[in-house]
């Protein structure tokens, strides 16, 4: 049964072996479903979180799988926007499968996640009945919604082409009409990832208590609500270049030409080198200017365990070098170096997620407090561990089962 499920002229481990990795996910999600049973059951007293940190790893891997799941729609805006224009584009569509399900599993995993860290899942619903209209957290309710609305749409015609279902000729002619007007949902997507990835930003830049956070901006944007969107655009697409990596090296055969990664290298890089420029022109004009308006300089923000290293891993590690990598021909022509410098890349923007989040927080702002230290319990890492086992489950199945790389044929003739 198992054999007639997966796609022709491809192969996949034996059932067995991959029951037992199903297995060890499912425990992990197992145990991150009991943690977090265990938070909706007894409250958030369980975690970390307290008076001074409202947000800690819930909200820190949000903002991370968020950003990384940018993928999907910068990947759907290159093909189905651009490749017209830039013939060359069109590569994207050898990876634009995974990239759709990558987005897939980062936006329904974060909804998941979110769950428990409003404290009280039962009047989540007040968001979008009662909506704050003054506050950018509404628009980012709202965008968030409706572009994993989006990805489930655009993931269901890649379901549908699974070989058994698409010998139903109903279901065959529906999976075919919703890819006669993809480009429509791939390009609405694009328009709601982009005003929610910025207001994720905004919502950190307008935080005037928060002189960790503050920055002025253009009208009614702090400067962060652009840079949450460039840094998501420079990291979401090798994310999923990441993902086919790690496939290709557990399945062992190539899946992507090697044409698609030098691609996305050429283009991450070429966003990533715009995105650290500008986000080291933001970083001095905060320390020399905005903060110290405010009565603060520079090392009052940096203290143990949320040192200068962060900065500098962030700006330096993460930011300039693997941009420098990807901006040379001859370092994307070593897969070590193209696939670290991709590496870089996603730990840059899970970093920057970190410190506008828990190091914001850490920072005393009254005369009265104190540095604070965060410390998240095991019923915080049990459901984002959980979390990244329903990805992997996601990924699995639909790699296993569906066509998700055009080219896996050609490339492993049997």
């Amino acid at each position: 049964m198992d054999r007639a499920l997966i796609p022709e002229g491809v192969k996949r481990c034996p059932f067995p072996v991959f029951a037992l990795w199903l297995l060890f996910l499912f425990a992990l999600m197992g145990w991150g479903v009991w943690a977090g049973a265990m938070v909706l059951w007894k409250g958030l007293n369980l975690t970390g979180l307290n008076n001074y940190f409202g947000f800690g790893l819930y909200i820190t891997v949000d903002l991370g799988v968020i950003a990384l799941g940018a993928g999907a729609f910068f990947s759907g805006f290159l093909f189905y926007g651009l490749s017209r224009f830039f013939p060359a584009l069109k590569e994207i569509k050898k990876i634009i499968n995974l990239a759709v399900v990558v987005g897939f599993v980062c936006y329904t995993g974060a909804l998941l996640v979110l769950l428990l860290e409003i404290g009280q899942p039962l009047r989540g619903w007040f968001g979008y009945w009662h909506p704050n209209v003054h506050s950018m957290l509404t628009e980012v309710i709202f965008c968030i919604t409706c572009y994993a609305i989006v990805l489930t749409i655009e993931y269901v015609p890649i379901i549908l082409e699974n070989r058994k279902l698409d010998a139903i000729r109903p279901l065959h002619v529906f999976g075919h009409s919703l890819h006669e007007i993809m480009a429509l949902f791939a390009l609405t997507g694009t328009f709601l990832s982009f005003f929610h990835q910025g207001s994720l930003g905004g919502v950190a830049g307008v935080l005037f208590a928060r002189p960790f956070c503050y920055r002025t901006g253009f009208f009614i944007w702090p400067w962060t609500f652009f840079l949450f969107v460039i840094s998501a655009i420079a990291s979401g697409p090798a994310f999923t270049a990441l993902i086919c990596r790690a496939i290709e090296k557990f399945a062992r055969r190539p899946l992507v030409d090697r044409s698609v990664y030098e691609l996305i290298g050429k283009i991450e890089g070429s966003i990533l080198a715009i995105y650290i420029m500008l986000k080291i022109a933001d970083t001095l004009y905060w320390a020399m200017v905005t903060a110290p308006e405010m009565g603060f300089k520079l090392t009052d923000f940096y203290r143990q365990p949320y040192g200068m290293w962060l900065l500098f891993a962030e700006l330096v590690v993460c930011g300039v070098i693997p941009a420098a990598i990807l901006l040379s021909p001859r370092c994307r022509a070593s897969n070590t170096l193209l696939f670290g410098a991709f590496f870089l890349d996603c730990t840059g923007v899970v970093i920057n997620r970190f410190v506008m989040t828990v190091q914001a927080l850490a920072v005393p702002v009254m005369p009265f407090d104190k540095w604070e230290v965060y410390v998240p319990t095991v019923y915080e890492w049990a459901p984002s561990i959980g979390m990244l086992a329903y990805g992997a489950l996601i990924i699995s199945l639909s790699y296993r089962y569906l066509p998700l790389f055009p080219r896996e044929r050609e490339l492993n003739p049997l």
